[in-house]
C-alpha cells in the first residue's frame, strides 16, 4: 500500500504524533512521515524506550493517541516500559505500535534477527498486547486500522500493528540533511583499518560500517579475526569494545561507531569515560543520518560530541572531515593516552553492491578469541 494512504487513514483518526527510530521495512512510512510531519509531530528518538516516554507525554498533555514505530528488535527497548509505565495495572496509557517484523519464522533474514522474529508475537502475547499483522490490501487494512483504533479508544490500552516485508510501496525522503562532508565512510573505515597497530582490535557496530569493515579485510586477503562486528545489539558495541579493553590492557582497542548507535545509549560515553582506559580509542563515523534503514536524521550534527566526550572523562577528543587529517590519525594519537574519542564526519550512502559478512557470528566470535589468547 502506500505510505500515505496508511498515514491519512491514521489521521482521520485522530493520529498524528509519532515518534520512534526508523526501520528498514518502515523506511518508507518512516520517510513519508519525516516529510510531512514537523519536529514536534515526529521525532525520531535516541531509541525505543524514549519514544514510549514521549508518546506518554504527549497523551498526558493532550489526551489524544500517540504512534510509535520500531524495528521488532526494539521490543527489548520497550519492555520496561510497557510494564512498568504504559501497562493498565499502572498508569494505563493508549498508544499504537508500529513493529517491524525482521526474521519472520520461514522468511531467509540476518542471523540478528532470526531469534526476535520468533518471538515477536509471543513477546507481546506476555505482555497482554493485540495486535494485528498488516495485510498488504488496502480495503483490508482500512479494516484492521479501525479495529486497532477503536479498540485502543474503548480500553485504553497499548495495540500493535506489525509490518512484514513489502507491505509498503517505495517512498524517497525528500528532505535530505545538510551534510557537505567530501569523506565517504567506506573509504575512512578502511584508511583506519589499515593503520591500526597489528595486535589491534576492532569492535564495529550495527549496520553499514561492519558490512564495510568486512568488505576491507576481504577485498585486502585480510583476515577477520582482528574484528568483532556487533550485527545486532545496537549502541552497545562501545561497551563490547570497553570489556575487552579491560581485560586486555597490552592492546590497542577500537569501537568503531555510528552516530544513530552512539546516541541510542548515550550513557555508555560516561562509563567510558570514567573508566580511564588508555588503550580505548571510540571512533564516531558521523553522517547524521540513520543511513541504513532510509536516511532519515539522527541529531548527530545538532549536537557537539566532542564536547559530551570530554564531559564524559574521554582525555582525548578530536574531529576530523578532511582527509589529511584524517590520514595523519595514527601520528595524532600514538603517544596519547585513553579514552581517545575520534568523530569522523562522513557523507551519507554506500555502495549498492555493498555485500554482507559470510562468516556466521559465531565464526566471527572463535576467530577473534583466538586472536585475543596470542
Amino acid at each position: 500500500m502506500k505510505p500515505e494512504f496508511f498515514i491519512n487513514k491514521l489521521k482521520k483518526h485522530g493520529i498524528n504524533f509519532f515518534a520512534g527510530v526508523p526501520d528498514s521495512l518502515l523506511k518508507s512510512v518512516c520517510a513519508y512521515i519525516s516529510d510531512n510531519f514537523d519536529n514536534k509531530h515526529n521525532i525520531i528518538t535516541a531509541n525505543e524506550g524514549g519514544a514510549i516516554g514521549l508518546a506518554t507525554g504527549y497523551h498526558l498533555a493532550t489526551g489524544n493517541i500517540g504512534c510509535v514505530y520500531m524495528q521488532n528488535s526494539g521490543l527489548g527497548n520497550i519492555v520496561n516500559p510497557l510494564t512498568s509505565l504504559t501497562d493498565p495495572e499502572v498508569y494505563h496509557i493508549p498508544m499504537l505500535l508500529i513493529i517491524g517484523w525482521r526474521g519472520r519464522p520461514g522468511e531467509h533474514d540476518e542471523p540478528q534477527h532470526i531469534k526476535q522474529g520468533k518471538v515477536t508475537t509471543g513477546l507481546l502475547n506476555i505482555l497482554g498486547i493485540n495486535y494485528d499483522v498488516l495485510n498488504h490490501d488496502e480495503e483490508i487494512a482500512t479494516h484492521q486500522i479501525d479495529k486497532a483504533v477503536n479498540e485502543i479508544k474503548n480500553s485504553g490500552n497499548v495495540y500493535a500493528l506489525i509490518i512484514e516485508k513489502g507491505t509498503f510501496e517505495p517512498y524517497t525522503l525528500q528532505k535530505q540533511n545538510n551534510n557537505h562532508s567530501l569523506l565517504s565512510r567506506e573509504e575512512s573505515i578502511q584508511e583506519v583499518a589499515s593503520i591500526i597497530e597489528p595486535n589491534a582490535v576492532i569492535v564495529s557496530t550495527t549496520g553499514m560500517i561492519s558490512r564495510e569493515l568486512f568488505e576491507h579485510r576481504t577485498f585486502s586477503n585480510q583476515g577477520h579475526y582482528q574484528d568483532f562486528l556487533t550485527v545486532g545489539s545496537m549502541g552497545h558495541a562501545s561497551q563490547i569494545a570497553l570489556g575487552i579493553a579491560m581485560q586486555q590492557p597490552h592492546r590497542r582497542v577500537y569501537c568503531f561507531d555510528g552516530d544513530g548507535a552512539a546516541i541510542m545509549h548515550l550513557g555508555g560515553l560516561a562509563i567510558i569515560g570514567s573508566s580511564a582506559q588508555t588503550n580505548f580509542v571510540h571512533i564516531v563515523f558521523n553522517n547524521g543520518a540513520h543511513d541504513s534503514v532510509g536516511g532519515q536524521p539522527t541529531v548527530g550534527f545538532d549536537i557537539d560530541m566532542l564536547k559530551i566526550a570530554t564531559a564524559c572523562g574521554y582525555r582525548m577528543a578530536l574531529r576530523i572531515d578532511d582527509r589529511t587529517t584524517l590520514e595523519k590519525l595514527p601520528q595524532i594519537i600514538a603517544n596519547e593516552a585513553g579514552p581517545i574519542f575520534v568523530e569522523i564526519r562522513v557523507k551519507c550512502g554506500n555502495r549498492k553492491d555493498l555485500g554482507r559478512p559470510t562468516t556466521t557470528p559465531i565464526e566471527n566470535k572463535e576467530a577473534l578469541m583466538s586472536f585475543l589468547k596470542k
